[in-house]
């Protein structure tokens, strides 16, 4: 089983899905955040998280794969 996602490819016609599939989505998700469930485990956070973990120094998310891209770039 191929669970892959496709490669983007402009010559095939775009699906189109219809407006009460996205609502019906929504709401999906809206009730399953509002569980019981959801908002004891989101009582499990133990604060704020660090700041530099979303603007770290090097100014990349993954500093070893950015240097790597880097690196393959001047080769």
């Amino acid at each position: 089983m191929d669970l892959s996602f496709p490669r983007f490819d402009r010559d095939v016609e775009l699906t189109v899905l219809p407006g009460d599939l996205a609502v019906l989505i929504v709401g999906i998700a809206a009730r399953q955040a509002a569980s019981h469930t959801a908002v004891v485990q989101a009582g499990f956070a133990r604060g704020e998280p660090d700041p530099k973990l979303f603007a770290p120094l090097h100014g990349a998310f993954n500093g070893p794969m950015a240097a790597m891209l880097i690196r393959w770039k001047e080769e």
